[in-house]
């Protein structure tokens, strides 16, 4: 589905992405590994066109997307959700959602038609959201912003995802709530590039990973093997593995 091969990103003299080459495969949850400041966004940002690269490729369905804006990944059925999550405080959960589903026009609440605030409603649901469609963002616990985030992606009907730190600031019992969502969403035909810089509840999400450290892959394979790696052991030393 998705092939990136030597994709490299240089900011003045930084290095950020050294280089970097993976796939992914469809109906996949990739899990994208590192240290703090490994990469790991910077990355997603040359994927979905918030930066060109300095050289590299990415292709998408085959097609040479290297570049490309964010609208036209969005377009093509890429989508990606935040760290930093940012709906409008100032619009309830449903029409938050409901706004993603007309991403190419600027309208307002009122103008929603009864069939596009149903879809979001549905897609509401779908991701635990049920009951709150009426709250504010401003009302949700962390979770259920991480929730919110993952809707406003889906609603502009991705096959590929890219989720950004899902489990930052999730107990452990969040952690299984989120991975248990993930998962059913596989199952609905999505794909999945989950990146994380702590690898606890990761592992036990994904099918494969791939592990960076200054920008470069050190190490890529089955999640069982990934935490026995002698490079994998040395760039987490200290780093919460």
């Amino acid at each position: 589905m998705l092939v990136v091969d030597n994709l490299r990103k240089e900011f003045g003299g930084l290095v950020a992405v050294d280089d970097l080459s993976f796939t992914v495969q469809e109906q996949e949850i990739l899990g994208f590994i590192g240290p703090n400041g490994a990469g790991k966004s910077t990355t997603f940002d040359c994927i979905m066109g918030a930066h060109k690269p300095t050289s590299g490729t990415v292709r998408y369905r085959d097609e040479d997307v290297t570049g490309y804006p964010g609208d036209a990944m969005i377009k093509r059925g890429m989508a990606r959700t935040f760290q930093d999550f940012a709906p409008l405080d100032d619009r309830t959960v449903v029409e938050n959602v409901a706004l993603s589903l007309m991403p190419d026009r600027l309208v307002s609440t009122s103008g929603f038609q009864q069939e596009t605030e149903d879809i979001a409603a549905e897609i509401c649901r779908r991701v635990g959201l049920g009951n709150r469609l009426r709250s504010t963002p401003g009302e949700l616990p962390h979770a259920g912003l991480l929730r919110l985030e993952l809707a406003r992606a889906i609603a502009t009907d991705p096959d590929l995802v890219l989720v950004d730190e899902p489990f930052a600031g999730l107990s452990s019992q969040e952690v299984a709530e989120i991975s248990e969502l993930l998962e059913s969403l596989r199952w609905r035909g999505m794909t999945f590039i989950v990146v994380d810089h702590n690898m606890r509840g990761l592992l036990d999400l994904i099918d494969r990973a791939i592990v960076i450290q200054f920008g470069s892959k050190i190490a890529e394979g089955p999640p069982e093997t990934i935490t026995d790696d002698e490079a994998v052991q040395e760039a987490y030393l200290g780093d919460g593995m």
